[in-house]
This record gives C-alpha cells, sequence and structure tokens, in this order.
C-alpha cells in the first residue's frame, strides 16, 4: 500500500471550506481536472477518468459534523481517500487531503499523485474564495 497526503491553508471558515468542497454538483471544479464524479443513490458515485476512459464504481461520504469527506471504489478496492477540514484561528482553515493504494498497478507514482493534490487544493482554494467573495458582495 502506498501513501499520500497534502495539507494547504485557505482564508475561509471551516463551514465554507467544508460546504464546497462536500457539494457533490461541484467537484469536478475541484478534483483533478482527468476526474468527474457522477452521483447515484449517495453513497453511491461513479467516477469517470479521463485517462483510461474508464468508469469506476466508488462511493463518497460527506460528514459536516466531522467536517470530513471520504471516498473509494466500491468493487475492487484500488484506492481509498480522505479530505479533512480544520478550524486554525479566526477565519483561517487547513485543509488535509489524504491518499491511499492499495493495488501497485492503481498508483500513478508519488511525482504525478502530489501534483494532482497540489493542483487540486488550489482550485479548491479558488473555489472557496469565489464563494466567500460573492457572500460579501
Amino acid at each position: 500500500m502506498t501513501e499520500y497526503e497534502r495539507s494547504r491553508t485557505m482564508p475561509a471558515l471551516p463551514e465554507h471550506v467544508f460546504d464546497q468542497a462536500a457539494n457533490i454538483d461541484q467537484l469536478d471544479h475541484w478534483l483533478p481536472e482527468a476526474l468527474h464524479v457522477h452521483p447515484g443513490q449517495l453513497p453511491a458515485v461513479t467516477v469517470h477518468e479521463d485517462r483510461t476512459d474508464e468508469d469506476t464504481s466508488a462511493l463518497f461520504r460527506a460528514e459536516k459534523d466531522q467536517m470530513r469527506l471520504e471516498w473509494g471504489t466500491r468493487e475492487q478496492g484500488a484506492y481509498a481517500g480522505w479530505l479533512q477540514v480544520a478550524g486554525i484561528d479566526s477565519g483561517t482553515s487547513e485543509v488535509t487531503v489524504h491518499l491511499s493504494f492499495f493495488e501497485e498497478s492503481h498508483d500513478p507514482g508519488e511525482g504525478p499523485v502530489n501534483d494532482a493534490l497540489d493542483r487540486s487544493l488550489e482550485r479548491l482554494e479558488d473555489q472557496v474564495r469565489l464563494r466567500v467573495d460573492n457572500a460579501a458582495g
């Protein structure tokens, strides 16, 4: 098993960050650009990967009381991940994303995974900033 983890500080309340990250209809705005989530009967979702042009059955859970998202493949158990939002101080949050690859054949490698995680966190921060800026008027 191989694991990766990245964190990023975001200038927003943890509730705002979590709400944006957990919005199933807007996951494509911050997930790696090659992944697309299609909700089914939650927690069931289908993930389409552009690189392989394949659909994978997966699970997606949002635990608002814990400020945590969890996901992973359903049938094959190839990977799992989570995102945790924590308040740091007034108006600032830290977001941590963790991925576990249980099968070596599904692990794209350290460089590509860390790049994708960093870019996803950057995209999530952009979405959070848009939401917070629009709410401020």
